[in-house]
């Protein structure tokens, strides 16, 4: 039962670590493209509808994830008037997808690992 109760902890832990992978990697790609003013409330935005997509996107399949967190930072980023390309700003927000979740589950395979769940 202690395992059980440490691995549900563990696994919110890494859902907060996943969205705040999310976070930094969006700040980090509004700074690069130039945007100043209120950089950490865009960001908070940006990740959270990504986030979001890449939340709905797991539940339905795990490919999903690669293709609405996309979409959704896409979305997002249209209405931030950040000047980038259509096509660039989609494999942005693939790109920000793949490495947050890649970082993500490498950690919590480690840490299931580590608990002996794994």
């Amino acid at each position: 039962m202690l395992y059980r109760l440490i691995t549900l902890i563990g696994g919110l832990v890494f859902v907060a670590a996943l969205f705040a992978l999310v976070w930094f990697f969006c700040k980090k790609f509004l700074q690069h493209h130039g945007v100043t003013d209120q950089t950490s409330d865009r960001a908070t935005v940006l990740a959270t509808w990504t986030f979001a997509g890449i939340a709905i996107g797991l539940v339905f399949a795990v490919v999903g994830a690669f293709v609405l967190g996309p979409w959704a930072f896409y979305r997002t980023l249209r209405g931030h008037g950040v000047d980038i390309a259509d096509g660039a700003a989609i494999w942005w927000g693939f790109g920000i997808v793949a490495v947050s979740l890649a970082i993500t589950a490498a950690g919590f395979f480690g840490f299931l690992m580590l608990v002996g769940a794994y």
